[in-house]
Order: C-alpha cells, then structure tokens, then sequence
C-alpha cells in the first residue's frame, strides 16, 4: 500500500493507460481525481474517452475501498485545468501525485509536408502543452508542502523516430525536455518530476484501450493482424501490457522513488535499447 495517505490526479482516466493506473494507484492506496475530457474532438478521426468509461474506472477504483472525484477537463484549456484540480483540493486538501496521461495519436500517418497546420498545433497541444497546464496548475501548492511528483507519460516515440508520425513524435519528444527542465525547477522544493516511455502498450478489453488499433490504422497496418505485427518489432517477442506501464508509474509516484525525478522510465521489451 504505497500510496496510502496520498491523493493522485490522472488525466485521460476514462480508459486505457489512465484507466490501469487509476486501478494500479487505488490498489496501492491513493484517493483519486480522475479527468477526461469526455468528448471526442474535431480533428481525431477516432472517438475519445466517455463520461460513462470515466464513471466505469471510477467505480473499478472504488471497489479498492479509496475515495475518487470525477471531472470533465480539457487539457488544452487552463481555465479548465485549474477548475478541475480546484475542485480536487477541496475535496481532498492536497494533491500528491499528477498523472499526465491525456494523449492523442492522431492525426498522423502522413510525411511532414502533408501535415496541415491546424493537425501540428492540435498534436502538440494536447500531448504536450496539456502536460504544462497541469503542471502550472499543481505545482506552486506541491512546492509550498515540499512534497508531490508528477510522471509525465511519454512513449517510445519521444525517444526516437517514427515515419509518418512527426507530430506525436515533435510532441513526446517536447514531453521529456519538458520533464527534465521542470524536474530542475522543482528539485529545491523536493517536487518530482519523471516520465515513462511505454512501449507498445496491447489494447487491453478491460482498459477498453485502442491506442494501439489506431496507430496501427495511422500506419495502414492491417487491425486484427497489427498485433502480431508489432510483436515482432520487440525484442521480447510481447506487447508491453498496460499493468506493466502502470506498475512503473506508481513507482515513481511512491516514496520509493523519493531521490528519483528528472528520469526517463522506458517500459519497451527493449526496443529503445537497439
């Protein structure tokens, strides 16, 4: 129970990696503010998280017998941001550790000079800029306690290319340096700052996860044979299960992790190590 006492905020709750984190950090202990947008957007040519898949989490969540707040945020809105984690500190007097975990993977799936520029500034404002507002939002009350960590999700794709994905790439790319310099900002005040670098994550049926799916429809890979494919690209013959991702997250959040911040966690089979 390494979160006991603790207050977690995850943004991108409703499935997926927020939703095996939620259950990961509820096992552990921690109450839990849970965020997503709950609506699709223009521009993403998938449908997004939903009220009722954020309630689903909430209630998978409280089986573990925590407290968990729900909200409506979107990231790409401070206004929005600093309401949602308001709302989080009323109702639990603290937050201890952040989740950024709200993502898109597309648009994508074409060269650079095909990206238009309303799809550029979608990409990195939500997968990169949403980090900073959340971040803005929490930090100057973590660093008054001197106490609070945030893990940024990134992905394989910030620590190297990916053809026709330059958007998410320039994005998760940004989210490391984004980690690294905040993590020297806050250092003084013992606020942690890391990231972790999944893989590719299987779309699991109870995450109701399709992250994957749609990278794969990004790259005109086959869906129902796109898992076999991107098994064969790791080193360790598997796809990376969403529970190992959330395993590496309530590590950096616990104090186990106290003398850890400004790190790159990557949970890829190997493949980042080629």
């Amino acid at each position: 129970m390494r979160l006991t006492g603790k207050t977690v905020l995850i943004t991108g709750a409703a499935r997926g990696l927020g939703r095996a984190t939620a259950l990961a950090c509820a096992a552990e202990g921690a109450d839990l503010a849970l965020l997503d947008l709950c609506d699709d957007l223009d521009g993403v040519p998938y449908p997004l998280g939903t009220r009722g898949q954020l309630e689903h989490t909430a209630a998978l969540c409280r089986k573990h017998g925590v407290a968990v707040l729900t909200a409506a945020c979107d990231v790409r809105d401070l206004s929005s941001v600093e309401a949602a984690v308001a709302l989080a500190e009323d109702r639990f007097g603290r937050i201890d550790g952040v989740v950024n975990n709200a993502g898109i993977a597309a648009p994508s799936g074409r060269p650079v000079h095909e990206i238009r520029e309303d799809e550029w500034a979608l990409m990195i404002d939500v997968d990169l800029s949403g980090a900073y507002r959340v971040i803005r939002a929490v930090a100057g009350a973590m660093s008054a306690r001197r106490s609070g960590s945030v893990v940024n999700v990134s992905s394989t794709a910030g620590l190297v290319g990916y053809r026709h994905f330059a958007g998410y790439v320039a994005a998760k790319h940004g989210l490391i340096g984004l980690t690294k310099a905040a993590a020297l900002d806050y250092a003084p005040t013992k606020v942690r700052v890391n990231a972790v670098c999944p893989g590719s994550v299987r779309d699991d049926a109870t995450a109701e996860g399709r992250m994957l799916a749609e990278i794969a429809r990004a790259l005109e890979v086959q869906v129902g044979e796109h898992e076999q494919t991107f098994t064969e690209a790791q080193p360790m013959n598997a796809l990376i299960e969403p529970e190992d991702v959330a395993a590496a997250v309530v590590y950096l959040l616990s104090d186990d992790a106290r003398q850890v911040t400004g790190s790159v966690l990557t949970v890829d089979g190997g493949f980042t190590a080629r």
